[in-house]
This record gives C-alpha cells, structure tokens and sequence, in this order.
C-alpha cells in the first residue's frame, strides 16, 4: 500500500513547513488527489490516520477534493475527462492520450494554530 509512504512522507513536508513557518500544531489538511494519480482516498484517509499519532497534526482534519483525470487525445485534437490511464478517448476511441492533468496529489491547504 503506497499511500502510507505517501502518508508519511506528508508528514514530513508538514513538519517542515511547521519548523519554517514556526507554528506549532495543525488542525486541518486539505489534499487534491487525481483520478490518473493511482492513490485510493479511503487507504489515504486511513494511513493519514495512522501516521498523525504522537505528531503536530495528531487530530487533524482531512478534507480530500479528488479532480478528474484530463488528457490530450492526439486523434481528434480534443481535451478530455479520462476516467484512467489506458482508457480509450471517450469522444473517438483512439489510444493516443497525453495525460495533462489529474495525475498528482497536492497538499492544497494546512489549517495551523
């Protein structure tokens, strides 16, 4: 289960921030997590879960916004919704997809006190 390096590793860019920032505890984290991003929201939510305990962010919220995968379709020159990786253009069929977006996980917004 990736999500939980993924997890971890999140924790770590937090707790920098907070050594950076100089705050001392976070209440909320917002993510964006991708369609084409290959990261289950519910194994997130448990791993975040997981990997707060005995941090800055131990009973912090999470709020997860997913966003629709987007691709290129060399064919017929359009920009479409692709629902994951490998699917056909759902306007032509062709397989010539250049993924443009909703393939990443970003930490949007921390709530800090």
């Amino acid at each position: 289960m990736h999500e939980m390096s993924l997890a971890e590793g999140m924790i770590q860019l937090i707790e920098e921030q907070a050594r950076s920032q100089q705050f001392e505890r976070v209440t909320a984290v917002h993510l964006e997590i991708g369609r084409l991003s290959n990261v289950e929201v519910e194994a997130m939510r448990f791993c975040f879960d997981a990997v707060i305990r005995g941090t800055l962010a131990e009973g912090a919220g999470l709020t997860i916004t997913e966003t629709p995968g987007i691709g290129w379709c060399m064919d017929c020159s359009q920009s479409v919704e692709h629902q994951a990786l490998y699917d056909p253009c759902p306007l032509c069929g062709g397989y010539k997809i250049q993924v443009t977006g909703g393939n990443q996980m970003l930490i949007k917004e921390l709530e800090v006190s």
